[in-house]
């Protein structure tokens, strides 16, 4: 029987907050930290080589897992009450939590803080529900730390420092010196719990192991880490309670330690081994979906040697432990050793998924130039959740608002009406008879964008705001660039570049689409707008005919010409837009991202019918492919259309690809020839699922037997499995060479 949650840390936070009424934000969010930690440390579990398993409560305070800032999931909340039976003096102390966070939470006060402006444009935050051009998220995502910095001085050399700086910014600095003691707080918790579980323990290995764990946990509370097993442990759990999802350039972070302890004989290789498959466990068990990178090689790693060395064992980890996550990402170059592509590539023939392929010989200038920071800031970029780039913990890119382009060809059609709803939710840009070239229609549908772009530049820069005057976000801002030379907290003026993301979808259903309405309306005139307008109001339905003359129109991913230059032309147009932004609301960079989860699913579902000859209600394209099959010319033609989109205007874009077993086995190692071709001719990235069609059929119809089929889905992996139907059909679709 299941007993019933006790809101102890809900009814906690919410009484610390309030007490904290007249304190300052650093200390009114150590108020509540106090709360929150360790009651949210979750037991260690025999076979656990490190401490730390978290469970994030519905009620606290974040910069992502569990909410924006001040949280509150009154859903959750609402569900435990319905769940079991409470005394009405507790069920009412909660409805109180409930009501108290209403209009407390940081989400709100970022969109009540919308001018009308922004919110005739953003109406509403339901993007899976509501048929919407745009729509903010709220998040604080893709937070990268200074973990070299934190495992070369550990938790005293950063006390030292703050306590240093203190003159400074009193009230910071004292704050984030209570933050460090309540991590050590927390060390000492796990240590205990340690030692009782090792007294407990019937197997020599496990009280061994839980002894080395507890001294672990005990030596990081007293001086920096000194050993591969110190340092793992003092990574994760200030990567836990700090609520970041992203965990560095780990090769680099730990290569030297990793090779000291081989070298002085304190690890063999297997031990160390045993040692990095324990963390991978315990990020997979994490659980994040689209979170949870770990980045191996690339340029700029400052002992090439020793990185190597452990990028080689954290490939074999992947291979070992086989979940979703870390999502281990490899950036490679011409010049680095060769036999980590090729350890990737047999992880990856083994349906890992993992690594993610990514090319620093063009992503490196390409974020110099997107980024306008030099070259040797540049080496720092790393991917984040579903392929996000910032700067390794000296920027911020929060992706916070979502735009759907084929959404917004649709109302372009409509003079800016939904076709779902026949509501006005864009801008009046002209009756489709008043367009008399394909430019008109060009230039109205390029106005819409613009509308949506600022709209969400607006929001992004309101959400930092708000995240600034609700909470320092002590954790991170002691390991970002320059928030301690500052003085100043992560979003309150701290953090070395504050810059912004706006996920993107549809785009190359959207250039379909166009070179469709271009080829069959302004150029060959078989038929007119009014008359296409009709048969995608009908979803084709007596339109047969027509369809297939849209879908017998040149489509991207042929290295058609036609098709390519106005997939490049969508493109190069939704990232001026948001480029152009910048500057205008007071952000570093605003850049879009081309990523899929499997928001090209979800969305798809609320966007009509489509000039491309896609029907209502079907999935769109995913990321930077070719939709459904519509790439018939091979392989090779495929990455040429690819690589025409220009790397160096955006942050990041996901290229999946679906290979088959068969292609592995051709001689001559044709994939590893693949793929350096492809880079070599301008490809930034890859992402590389290993399956046949017949096994994913096979799944759908006896998931039992396939719980260790993994796929990417976009810019995340998962067990086919455990997707939704729908998903699963948009993977099946995908075209396997």
């Amino acid at each position: 029987m299941n007993t019933a949650y006790d809101f102890s840390v809900e009814l906690g936070v919410t009484k610390a907050y309030q007490q904290a009424k007249g304190w300052t934000l650093p200390q009114r969010e150590l108020a509540c930290l106090r709360v929150m930690y360790p009651a949210l440390f979750r037991p260690i579990r025999f076979g656990d080589l490190f401490a730390g398993r978290l469970e994030m409560s519905f009620v606290g305070v974040s910069p992502e897992p569990g909410g924006l800032g001040y949280y509150c999931d009154q859903a959750a909340i609402e569900k435990k009450l319905a769940e079991h039976e409470y005394p009405a003096e507790m069920r009412e102390q909660v409805r109180d939590v409930l009501r108290f966070w209403k209009t407390e939470t940081t989400a709100y006060k970022v969109r009540s803080s919308y001018p009308a402006s922004v919110q005739a444009a953003l109406p509403s935050d339901r993007w899976t529900d509501d048929p919407l051009p745009a729509a903010p998220l709220y998040r604080m995502a893709g937070t990268y730390m200074d973990y070299e910095k934190l495992l070369r001085e550990g938790i005293p050399g950063l006390l030292a420092e703050v306590q240093d700086r203190k003159p400074q910014n009193p009230d910071l600095f004292s704050a984030m010196e209570g933050a460090l003691e309540l991590l050590k707080e927390c060390c000492l918790y796990y240590r205990d719990q340690a030692l009782q579980l090792r007294d407990e323990a019937s197997l020599p290995a496990d009280r061994e192991q839980l002894n080395a764990m507890a001294d672990a946990l005990n030596a990081i509370t007293l001086r920096a880490p000194r050993t591969l097993r110190e340092c793992i442990q003092l990574h994760w759990l200030y990567s836990l309670i700090s609520g970041t999802y992203n965990y560095g350039r780990l090769d680099d972070v730990l290569g030297d330690d990793l090779v000291r302890d081989l070298e002085t004989g304190v690890l063999t290789e297997q031990e160390a081994q045993t040692l990095l498959n324990g963390f991978w466990q315990l990020m997979a068990d994490r659980n994040t979906i689209w979170n949870g990178r770990v980045i191996l090689g690339g340029r700029g790693r400052k002992n090439e040697k020793n990185a190597d060395l452990a990028a080689r064992m954290m490939i074999e980890a992947t291979r070992q432990i086989k979940e979703g996550e870390p999502q281990l990402s490899l950036r490679w170059y011409e010049g680095m050793d060769e036999s980590l592509l090729d350890l990737a590539l047999q992880s990856i023939r083994e349906g890992r998924t993992y690594p993610i392929l990514y090319n620093d010989d063009v992503n490196v200038s390409a974020v110099s130039k997107a980024f306008n920071v030099s070259i040797q800031e540049a080496e720092d970029y790393v991917p984040f959740g579903c392929g996000e780039y910032i700067l390794d913990h000296r920027s911020v890119g929060s992706p916070n608002g979502i735009i759907n382009l084929l959404k917004i060809l649709e109302i372009t059609l409509r003079n800016g009406r939904d076709a779902v709803t026949g509501k006005q939710i864009g801008l009046q840009t002209g009756e489709i008879g008043s367009f008399q070239t394909f430019e008109d229609l060009f230039a109205a549908y390029s106005t819409q964008v613009a509308y949506f772009v600022w709209a969400l530049a607006e929001q992004e820069m309101m959400e930092y705001q708000a995240a600034g005057k609700t909470a320092p976000f002590l954790f991170l801002s002691m390991l970002y660039d320059d928030c301690l030379e500052r003085g100043k907290a992560l979003f309150s003026g701290g953090v070395h570049s504050l810059g912004g993301t706006l996920e993107t979808y549809g785009n190359i259903n959207t250039a379909d689409s166009l070179t469709a309405i271009k080829k069959l309306v302004f150029d060959e005139k078989k038929i007119s707008l009014k008359e296409l307008l009709s048969a995608l109001d009908a979803d084709f339905v007596g339109y047969e005919r027509l369809r297939k003359e849209l879908k017998a129109a040149p489509k991207y991913g042929n290295d058609d010409a036609a098709a390519d230059a106005m997939a490049c032309r969508v493109h190069e147009q939704i990232c001026r837009s948001a480029q152009e932004q910048a500057k205008c609301v007071g952000l570093d960079s605003y850049l879009i991202v081309i990523i899929n989860n499997s928001a090209n699913t979800t969305l798809g579902k609320l966007t009509a019918a489509s000039p491309d000859g896609r029907k209502g209600g079907m999935h769109m394209a995913n990321a930077n492919n070719p939709f459904d099959g519509n790439d018939q010319e091979g392989l090779t033609a495929m990455l040429n259309s690819l690589v025409k989109l220009r790397a160096d205007c955006h942050a990041g874009a996901v290229q999946n690809m679906k290979f088959s077993p068969e292609l592995f086995q051709l001689p001559g190692d044709i994939v590893k020839h693949v793929i350096k071709t492809y880079f070599a001719q301008g490809g930034t990235q890859a992402m590389i699922s290993v399956v046949n069609r017949g096994d994913l059929e096979e799944a759908m119809e006896h998931p039992e037997k396939y719980r260790n089929l993994f796929v990417r889905v976009g810019g995340f992996s998962a067990r086919f499995v455990t997707l939704e139907k729908a998903v699963q059909v948009e993977i099946l679709h995908r075209t396997l060479y």
